[in-house]
């Protein structure tokens, strides 16, 4: 590893240098970039960078290089300024060498078999609320595969919120912080009702859709009622290399969703494709919702072709091969990815027993930035 760090070779070429290191990894640093990243540039306090980029000319260049062992010093063309550089920082931060490995993506298929890795799937809260390396393990674990059970929480009365406090703030909706799960007399929402719920994404007709999902269970003595999920990732990856042309309809087609919700004043009306990907091609997040799908204004020549390919795809998301099936007990919190696993319910007795949860979302960022910290990552 101290090989790693170790500079053999300084070469001062005509618009970056180059860095020959003891593993024989080659960096390359322009000379912009260098500037720019100066230690001095940032606040000593803040850690925000004060530097402007304006401030200096695209012909800056290094008068003079010198190193240590462990530093490099620059005395640049421009503004009678010098660099110091702790090696360590530049090879850790080496865009060179990041850009040479392909694009790998952060999360794990998974299918129905899940179910026989406990390991993954289930986490004790008094440990996740104690200890942090599992706290570290919950967050990665969902970071990861997107779902993850949480046993034995206390079930009184938003207490659901003590757990999200180990994250940081939760996402505020028109439902409410938390919304009640729960059957009502004239319900405003499907989930408000004992009806069962297709495998679906909460609130598809926000332009930002909540990341995370916690749905608390505070009591669930009801007949039925089992809680399905589905990785729509692992779906959309078994169509993209076994369906490309179904595959491509569902990214390349938008859709429109919208708030059938009568107590709001409000009309949410969002397009986008079922199925999203980001530049380097991995999915980013599927929007589908039975219910809050809209009518379908596609171009006429591709519309069969369209809901074939749809009908295809929601087959496959409820199939035994993908779905997961379990009832939630008083105490759990089942916690996913609202962007990437569907959940719904089967159909339950109202006058069998209750049947009581109590949800929360919070954004994708506020995992990720969390396990950064835990992780001691900087950027």
């Amino acid at each position: 590893m101290q090989d790693k760090y170790k500079l053999i070779k300084l070469t001062k070429k005509s618009k970056y240098i180059e860095i020959l290191w003891a593993d024989k990894h080659i960096s390359k640093f322009h000379f912009l970039w260098l500037r720019d990243n100066c230690p001095s540039a940032f606040h000593k306090d803040t850690r925000m960078r004060k530097f402007n980029i304006l401030s200096v000319s695209e012909k800056i260049k290094p008068l003079n290089l010198y190193h240590t062992s462990t530093t490099l010093k620059i005395n640049w063309s421009e503004g009678n300024h010098n660099s110091v550089f702790k090696l360590k920082w530049l090879r850790d931060f080496c865009y060179t060498e990041k850009n040479q490995h392909p694009n790998v993506p952060y999360y794990k298929l998974w299918d129905s078999t899940i179910v026989n890795k406990p390991k993954i799937l289930k986490h004790d809260y008094k440990k996740i609320i104690t200890n942090e390396k599992e706290l570290k393990r919950w967050l990665q674990t969902m970071h990861s595969y997107g779902i993850a059970i949480i046993q034995n929480a206390p079930t009184n009365d938003k207490s659901g919120f003590k757990i999200l406090d180990k994250i940081g703030k939760y996402r505020e909706t028109f439902f409410g912080t938390p919304f009640e799960v729960i059957n009502i007399p004239k319900p405003n929402n499907q989930a408000y009702t004992a009806d069962a719920l297709a495998n679906h994404s909460d609130l598809p007709y926000y332009e930002y859709v909540p990341g995370y999902q916690f749905l608390h269970c505070l009591v669930n003595d009801a007949k039925g009622g089992s809680s399905t999920a589905v990785d729509s990732f692992a779906v959309a990856n078994f169509l993209k290399k076994n369906h490309s042309k179904r595959y491509k309809l569902l990214t390349k087609n938008n859709v429109i969703f919208k708030d059938n919700d009568f107590t709001q004043k409000n009309v949410r009306v969002q397009k986008s494709p079922i199925i999203k990907v980001n530049k380097n091609k991995d999915f980013e997040e599927v929007r589908i919702n039975l219910g809050a799908m809209g009518t379908l204004d596609l171009d006429p020549k591709i519309m069969d072709e369209f809901y074939n390919a749809y009908i295809f795809f929601y087959k496959q998301l409820n199939s035994k091969k993908f779905q997961i099936s379990f009832k939630l007990k008083a105490g759990n919190i089942f916690c996913f990815d609202n962007r990437r696993i569907l959940h719904g319910r089967k159909q339950f007795d109202p006058n069998s027993g209750n049947r009581h949860l109590q949800g929360y979302y919070i954004e994708r960022e506020e995992i990720t930035s969390k396990l950064n910290y835990l992780n001691k990552i900087k950027f």
